[in-house]
C-alpha cells in the first residue's frame, strides 16, 4: 500500500482512549477530560475491524496508544486478536508505564512485542510536577516489569523541555550505560496544550548532542530516530526531530483517534470517519486516507503550532 509519494504505508497507530491516569503537561488540560460514553468510542471488535482490514492493506506493524491504553478494559483480549491477526509483523504499546508492574506479564502473554514507556525526569519532584501528580517509583517499577516479562526492547520517551529537562540529559542518557534500553529524546511538538507553553520551551536535539559529545553514530533502523550509542554502552540513545528536521519523507503511518477516525497526517485538521464501516467500505475508506496523506507537514515551530485540531491524549501519543 502506497501513497501518492510512494511511501510505503505499514504502520498503523490505535488509540484506544482518550482518558489517562496522569495530565502531563504537554498533552492534557489541567482539568482533565469528560469521561466519554462507551457509545462515542470504538468498540474493541471495531477496533479488530479495522485492524484486519488495515492489514490486510499492508499495515505490518500497530502500536496501541492513548491516552492511557492500559486503563481500556479488556484490551489484552483485543492484544490476543491482533496477534492473531496472520501478517501482522509487531504489536506494540506506548504508556506511562504506572500500570505495568502488574500487567506486563499479562501483556507479553497477549502477544505485545514490546513497550514504550513515557519518562521526561529521573527527579521524582519534578516528575509528580510535569504529570500533575504521577509516581516516578511506580513508573521506574513498570519499566523494570516490562524488562522482566521479555517485553523488550524497552524504549524511554523524554520530552525535551526548556528549563525543565535539559540538564538531566546525561542522566537520563547514562541510563541505557548498563541496560539495553533506547532513550529517546523527543523535540516538543505544539500541539494542543503544548502550543501555549512558550518557545522558551522548545529545546532541540542538538542540545542533546552538545551534552553528550562522545555519543558514536549507529546506522538507521527503518525508525524516524536517529540512533546513537554512549561507548561502551549497552543500549543505544535516539533523537526524533519532528521541529528541526522534518521527516515526512519517512512517513509510513495512519493513526486511528478512539472515536474512530482516521488521520493520514498528525499535524493536518483532516480526519475521515470510519465507525459504521465494513467490508468494502471499510477498505476504501482506509485506501482514501492512504492517498489523502500530503507529502508533508505544514510549517510546524515554537511559533507556529500544529494544525492538529486536538490534545495529544485525543489523537494518540
Amino acid at each position: 500500500m502506497r501513497d501518492r509519494f510512494q511511501r510505503e504505508i505499514t504502520y498503523l497507530r490505535v488509540s484506544l482512549t482518550d482518558r489517562c491516569n496522569l495530565r502531563c503537561v504537554y498533552c492534557m488540560p489541567p482539568e482533565g477530560i469528560g469521561k466519554r460514553d462507551h457509545s462515542q468510542i470504538l468498540s474493541l471488535e471495531e477496533i479488530e475491524e479495522i485492524a484486519r482490514e488495515a492489514v490486510a492493506l499492508g499495515v505490518r506493524k500497530i502500536r496501541l496508544t492513548g491516552g492511557e491504553p492500559l486503563l481500556r478494559r479488556g484490551m489484552t483480549g483485543l492484544c490476543r486478536g491482533l496477534r492473531a491477526i496472520p501478517a501482522l509483523r509487531e504489536l506494540t504499546l506506548t504508556t506511562n508505564g504506572l500500570l505495568l508492574a502488574e500487567m506486563a506479564g499479562e501483556l507479553k502473554a497477549a502477544g505485545v512485542d514490546r513497550v514504550n514507556v513515557s519518562l521526561d525526569t529521573l527527579d521524582p519532584e519534578k516528575y509528580r510536577r510535569i504529570t500533575r501528580g504521577g509516581s516516578l517509583d511506580a513508573a521506574l517499577a513498570g519499566i523494570q516489569a516490562a524488562r522482566d516479562a521479555g517485553l523488550t526492547p524497552v524504549k524511554l520517551n523524554c520530552v525535551l523541555i526548556g528549563g525543565f529537562n535539559g540538564g538531566e540529559i546525561p542522566a537520563l542518557a547514562a541510563l541505557t550505560a548498563r541496560e539495553p534500553v533506547e532513550v529517546r529524546f523527543i523535540e516538543l511538538m505544539p500541539i494542543g496544550c503544548a502550543a501555549g507553553l512558550g518557545p522558551e520551551a522548545y529545546l532541540p536535539c542538538e542540545a542533546v548532542l552538545e551534552r553528550l559529545p562522545g555519543l558514536e553514530p549507529l546506522e538507521p533502523d527503518g525508525g524516524v530516530a536517529e540512533r546513537y550509542r554512549l561507548p561502551g554502552a549497552a543500549g543505544t540513545v535516539g533523537l526524533i526531530r519532528p521541529l528541526s528536521r522534518c521527516f515526512c519523507g519517512q512517513c509510513g503511518r495512519l493513526r486511528l483517534t478512539a472515536d474512530g477516525r482516521i488521520k493520514p497526517c498528525l499535524h493536518a485538521r483532516e480526519e475521515l470517519p470510519l465507525r459504521g464501516l465494513h467490508g468494502p467500505d471499510l477498505r476504501r475508506a482506509l485506501e482514501a486516507a492512504v492517498r489523502r496523506k500530503p507529502e508533508r507537514r505544514g510549517e510546524l515551530s515554537a511559533s507556529v503550532p500544529s494544525e492538529a485540531a486536538r490534545d495529544m491524549n485525543q489523537i494518540g501519543g
